[in-house]
């Protein structure tokens, strides 16, 4: 599949299939994410596959709502980004950790995976922080659901290009 059509047929899956991705197709997908771009290569992103125990605790302090939720999809992956403290390169890490986010959504659609980019409350809890050993200069960026789709969600039609742009002088 090429970039624009991985662009463009990329969705926000709901439902998966119950296999997991084996773990070298997740490694090849996370490989991807290190060629985001990235200011003075700092690679500031961190990735964590959660496994069975880590996502009972997860489910846990979620409460029963997000525990179904945590359900759906049967490979879950937090996305972190480690800081500096300096305000001007955490806003580029930052920035490059979604890019890095991105490729990982984009490389899945292009496998025929299908994928969720969330960021629900129950990972800004400390209890969850320290559980998933999100370090306090780390900010977390996404959760990713990954899966087998088992249905093809609608497209969602964007405003024209049109009126989103402008050309200067």
């Amino acid at each position: 599949m090429d970039v624009d059509t991985a662009i463009r047929s990329r969705r926000t899956h709901k439902q998966y299939g119950s296999e997991p991705v084996d773990r070298e197709a997740l490694e090849a997908l996370l490989d991807l994410a290190r060629f985001a771009p990235n200011h003075h290569l700092t690679q500031p992103w961190r990735f964590r596959v959660l496994g069975p125990q880590t996502l009972a605790q997860l489910k846990g302090a979620g409460g029963p709502k997000e525990a179904a939720k945590l359900s759906r999809a049967p490979t879950l992956v937090v996305v972190s980004a480690a800081l500096t403290g300096d305000p001007l390169q955490d806003e580029e890490d930052l920035h490059a950790t979604a890019c890095a986010v991105y490729a990982v959504l984009l490389a899945a659609t292009a496998r025929g995976l299908a994928s969720y980019w969330r960021t629900p409350a129950v990972l800004r809890d400390p209890a969850v922080r320290r559980a998933l050993g999100i370090a306090d200069d780390e900010r977390i960026v996404a959760l990713l659901h990954l899966g087998r789709p088992v249905a093809r969600p609608p497209v969602k039609e964007r405003e024209p290009l049109g009126a989103r742009l402008t050309f200067l002088p």
